[in-house]
């Protein structure tokens, strides 16, 4: 949450700069707008800046922005210690109660699951519950705290501009549900082919004997490198989707 306010403040310090900028190069008196709509602490800063020449002015907000800055990257720090370590602790368990897990489990479940699979099944899948046990949590707070914090100071400053500003926000919405559904999908497809691959480089590495002793190197070479093939072309699809999808939603 800290982070969170401390990114805020930046922006309403910026507004004020270019104001007192802006006014410096028209060469007006400086005269500082009010600053109602923003933060108390904002105000604070800005009522002490108001004495100072020009130059002291400028030279302070920006020494004020970086310290902002600071402040919200230790606070960030502090979450992601918090709560990325943590899940990195929480995977830790898992992956021990899965292959405990595995061990229990009788001959007829090894007969019909692959070596491969299993393995993917405790590092992949697992890593992917991970995400769901520690960045989601910080990013859904994350943005759930900023958008509130924006939406509050928007409105405070103008109503009608903060109605248009959210205005594509539905559209945005309905697009990010069906790209997300398309990522996954194919990281689903993805997590499939690796699980094949995996299995299919096992069994030629626990079976190098026999194939030698039947001469079936390039068959097993066929048969992998098909399945390269595959998990390279969905790879490429779902980053191709993701470098379009992620920078046009930060912008």
């Amino acid at each position: 949450m800290l982070t969170n306010y401390f990114k805020i403040l930046a922006p309403q310090l910026t507004g004020y700069v270019v104001d007192v900028v802006v006014k410096r190069a028209e060469n007006t008196n400086i005269v500082t707008p009010p600053h109602r709509q923003s933060d108390i602490i904002v105000r604070a800063i800005v009522s002490r800046l108001e004495t100072m020449p020009f130059t002291e002015k400028v030279l302070w907000c920006g020494i004020t922005l970086l310290v902002l800055a600071i402040i919200s990257g230790f606070f960030m720090f502090l979450m992601r210690q918090t709560i990325i370590v943590m899940s990195r602790l929480i995977e830790y368990d898992q992956k021990n109660q899965v292959f405990s897990h595995y061990q229990q489990l009788d001959t007829n479940f090894y007969k019909t699951h692959s070596t491969g699979d299993l393995m993917n099944r405790i590092s992949e899948d697992i890593s992917r519950v991970r995400m769901y046990t520690g960045p989601a949590i910080m990013y859904v707070v994350n943005l759930a705290l900023t958008i509130s914090f924006s939406i509050f100071f928007m409105l405070k400053a103008s109503p009608r501009l903060t109605v248009v500003a959210l205005a594509p926000l539905p559209i945005l919405a309905m697009t990010i549900y069906f790209v997300n559904t398309i990522i996954h999908k194919r990281s689903a497809r993805i997590q499939a082919l690796l699980s094949d691959l995996t299995t299919n480089a096992q069994e030629s590495y626990s079976g190098i004997r026999v194939i030698k002793s039947f001469v079936q190197e390039k068959a097993m070479f066929g048969f992998f490198n098909v399945n390269s093939e595959a998990y390279k072309k969905n790879a490429l699809a779902l980053a191709k989707t993701e470098a379009i999808y992620f920078p046009s939603i930060a912008l």
